[in-house]
């Protein structure tokens, strides 16, 4: 999956969000995007699908999470400190 890196601090994963959906979702990965799919409750105004996105994915991990790139943009990218590819793709494999 070309969406998750390995960096010393841990992962980074290139999502596209949809925001204002039914309920927070990881709905696929795009092949042609190369992003995870995720699907967010939250509203894109004042940070509030931001916080949801990083808040369900830092429970959904256990791992602090914070959006290093695209914070106005449905492409973003998080990283989540101190966890390996593997460990990523087995939380992914439960939910996709």
């Amino acid at each position: 999956m070309q969406a998750v890196q390995t960096t010393p601090q841990g992962i980074m994963v290139m999502i596209e969000v949809s925001p204002k959906s039914a309920k927070f979702q990881i709905a696929g990965y795009n092949k042609w995007r190369q992003t995870l799919e995720v699907k967010l409750k939250s509203p894109p105004t004042k940070g509030k699908a931001n916080k949801e996105l990083m808040k369900e994915f830092s429970t959904l991990t256990g791992h602090a999470t914070d959006i290093i790139a695209g914070h106005k943009s449905r492409q973003k990218t998080l990283l989540i400190y101190d966890m390996d590819e593997n460990e990523f793709y087995k939380i992914l494999e439960d939910l996709i």
